[in-house]
């Protein structure tokens, strides 16, 4: 102020427009408003002239850039409503209004939002509610049925919805696998050799409860439009079914996870033809299929079914018919898993030289003689095959479910419990470990044993009648494939640590 009264009575040739401006700056913190007046003010006079201890001096128009350092701003300047000081004032201010304006319309928003623990408890309650919606409509088309019926149909709307189920399983457990791989540390992308767009755990859950959903809700109006006397339409659920599938994994759009599904699409090419180098994703992914023989011979099954307009009907129930029981396709199908993952591990042997690849090459090839000699007794005489057929069949059983249990523990996981028997030079048991105590360690290995003598039985086609028992060994079988993935991922990146 002091500055100000010295302008206006001992320096008169102070203009009113420099007295002004002298007072935004050294007076009390002028508003936005007045500095925009105070710019539009200067702007609006181009060429006036002011004087200077008493000489008229020019300001021009246009500020040149010789005039002033980089970096420097003018004394006088020019600013033009289309000048970029007036925008810059002009834009600091929108800018600061409209963020204000977006900070408050967030807030706003919110504040209209539920907290998630509602939401999530809102969707639990939303899937119960469905769920028992589902089972009370299927039991009540079940009853409706003649008790001739029951069963068979039953079994037919099993065989065409429990491949799906179990896979939606399979889903639902991988991404356990990966969220506990997260929670210890181990990169699973750097060992699968994944992009940056992968899916993560809970984008695989999102995936599978939607299968979830799907899956069941597609069964159920299975039963109750057959159970109304709506065969056609009852026969439609489950080729629509399969028919969405399909078009989900190859959809060739940036829709649904694309690089994912290309991912998985790739590896399955890559397995069924291995004719490039063996990377760890391409056995993983075989290993986990012969877990899933059983699923893929039920879809093959079920194919065969709309193929041949059998869905909902009797004819297929005949077990010398093109999609019986007896069909040679079901053991090839069963045994497809175990041929390309042979093939993978001579063709390691072909790159690497390393015999113990032809040791496991020897595990998966005695699996074929299980298949086989199960497959037979629907083709010889009943004698020659409990006198001849049936002691080998028992016989390739117990080989191969032992050499599959000896390989788990030693070599996948590199387990050293039996070093003392088989005298391997390796360090003591659990040295890396990274799931909790021993026990764990421990656990796995009994019920993976008890889990392999087991595992014949899916592989037996002439045991297939019990499909409820199937189902369950089938299961069974995959939960046991889940834990060995923690174990073998483990063992691939404790390798990757130690630079073997």
């Amino acid at each position: 102020m002091l500055l100000i009264s010295l302008c206006s009575h001992t320096l008169p040739w102070c203009s009113p427009d420099i007295r002004r401006t002298h007072a935004t700056s050294y007076g009390s913190r002028p508003t936005r408003e007045v500095q925009v007046q105070t710019m539009r003010r200067l702007s609006d006079k181009p060429g006036r002239r002011s004087t200077m201890f008493g000489r008229p001096i020019t300001i021009p128009s246009n500020s040149s850039p010789l005039l002033r350092r980089s970096g420097s701003s003018p004394v006088f300047s020019d600013l033009g409503p289309s000048d970029n000081g007036y925008n810059v004032e002009e834009g600091s201010l929108n800018s600061i209004e409209s963020s204000e304006k977006n900070t408050s319309s967030s807030m706003h928003t919110d504040a209209m939002m539920p907290p998630p623990i509602f939401l999530w408890r809102f969707k639990v309650l939303l899937f119960l509610i469905w769920g028992f919606t589902c089972c009370k409509i299927g039991w009540k088309s079940v009853m409706r049925m003649s008790v001739d019926l029951q069963h068979l149909f039953l079994y037919e709307a099993f065989l065409y919805y429990n491949p799906l189920l179990l896979v939606t399983m399979m889903v639902w457990l991988w991404g356990i696998n990966l969220w506990a791989f997260a929670q210890v540390g181990v990169n699973h992308t750097k060992i699968f050799g994944l992009d940056q767009n992968h899916l993560t755990h809970k984008e695989i859950w999102k995936c599978a409860t939607w299968m979830t959903i799907i899956v069941p809700t597609s069964m159920t109006a299975y039963l109750c439009l057959y159970s109304n006397g709506k065969e056609s339409l009852a026969a439609s659920q489950p080729v629509l079914l399969y028919a969405a599938v399909t078009m989900v994994l190859i959809f060739p759009f940036d829709k649904f996870y694309l690089s994912s599904r290309y991912y998985l699409l790739r590896t399955l090419g890559r397995i069924l033809l291995p004719l490039q180098a063996i990377t760890f994703s391409d056995f993983f992914v075989a290993d986990i299929l012969t877990s899933m023989a059983k699923v893929l011979s039920d879809l093959e099954r079920s194919v065969c079914h709309m193929v041949h307009q059998q869905v909902a009907t009797i004819a297929w129930f005949e077990a010398d018919s093109v999609c019986g029981s007896h069909s040679i396709a079901i053991p090839l199908v069963l045994v497809l898993p175990y041929i390309c993952r042979l093939f993978q591990c001579l063709r390691q042997y072909k790159d690497t030289k390393e015999e113990t690849t032809l040791l496991n090459a020897l595990k998966y090839f005695t699996a074929v003689p299980v298949i086989f000699l199960s497959a037979l007794k629907y083709h010889v005489f009943p004698d020659r095959w409990t006198k001849i057929y049936r002691p080998l069949w028992l016989l390739s059983s117990v080989i191969n479910s032992l050499y599959s249990f000896y390989w788990d523990v030693i070599q996948d996981w590199d387990l050293s419990i039996f070093s003392p028997i088989f005298r391997f030079n390796r360090p003591r048991i659990c040295s890396n470990m990274l799931y909790g105590r021993k026990w764990v360690y421990f656990w796995a290995i009994g019920s993976n044993l008890i889990l392999r003598c087991t595992w014949t039985y899916k592989l037996s086609s002439h045991l297939r009648h019990n499909y409820l028992t199937v189902f369950t060994i089938t299961a069974l079988e995959i939960l046991r494939r889940f834990q060995w993935v923690f174990f073998r991922v483990e063992n691939e990146w404790n390798k990757m640590k130690l630079g073997m």
